[in-house]
């Protein structure tokens, strides 16, 4: 693990386009989901606990009904980290087939 440098940053908004970057806190990145109930967003938020507990790298994150708001920072490096990279990647696939529209 090691916290990105801004040019690394910069490329990796490429790669997690649906995430939001700020430079708060040394930098962070977050991401709110939409589910179409709250089973479905706990369901979700169980799965992304158990890769999560995998990595050893935990989210701050918060429900309401249907939503779940991520957000990833390293605190050990005050900033974004590899670590944060791999979480979100991991999310994102977690989520990718809930997100698909219903016929």
């Amino acid at each position: 693990m090691h916290k990105l440098a801004p040019p690394e940053i910069q490329q990796l908004r490429a790669a997690l386009p649906d995430w939001q970057f700020s430079e708060a806190r040394g930098g962070l990145i977050s991401r709110e989901f939409s589910f179409a109930d709250f089973v479905q967003a706990f369901g979700f938020m169980a799965q992304v606990a158990l890769v999560a507990e995998k990595l050893n790298h935990h989210p701050e994150w918060s429900n309401v009904y249907n939503r779940v708001a991520i957000t990833l920072t390293t605190h050990d490096v005050q900033g974004l980290s590899t670590n944060d990279v791999d979480l979100a990647q991991q999310v994102d696939a977690i989520y990718a087939p809930l997100n698909t529209p219903r016929a």
